[in-house]
């Protein structure tokens, strides 16, 4: 399994970027794909899940509004679409996978995901 994130760049506040998550080595069809970001000295958090099955979004409350996940199965890869960016959004961006649908209950928590990406820097100044 592999998933090659893509997309991070330093931009201004209010500013956009759309991150790229590119997957191989398993069914992207069935699987919950999850973003999670980490500021220096924070621990990691949820930012948005997608369940590709039915294509349900999950969204944290800091986000809503702002950013939306989103996905093509035809190049089985899920994107994050990332508006009016903030100083606050400054993170690495992770992307991850799981098998299973996504839940409300489970959706950002960090141990639900079994497959990482090796991260892209998003810097808001």
């Amino acid at each position: 399994v592999q998933l090659v994130e893509s997309g991070g760049d330093s931009v201004q506040v209010g500013g956009s970027l759309r991150l790229s998550c590119a997957t191989s080595g398993f069914t992207f069809s069935a699987a919950c794909m999850g973003w999670f970001r980490q500021a220096p000295e924070k621990e990691r958090e949820g930012v948005a899940s997608i369940s590709t099955g039915d294509s349900r979004t999950y969204y944290a409350d800091s986000v809503k509004g702002r950013f939306t996940i989103s996905q093509d199965n035809a190049k089985n890869t899920v994107y994050l679409q990332m508006n009016s960016l903030k100083p606050g959004d400054t993170a690495i961006y992770y992307c991850a996978a799981h098998r299973y649908d996504c839940y409300a209950g489970s959706w950002s928590y960090v141990s639900s995901y079994v497959h990482w990406g090796q991260g892209t820097q998003v810097t808001v100044s």
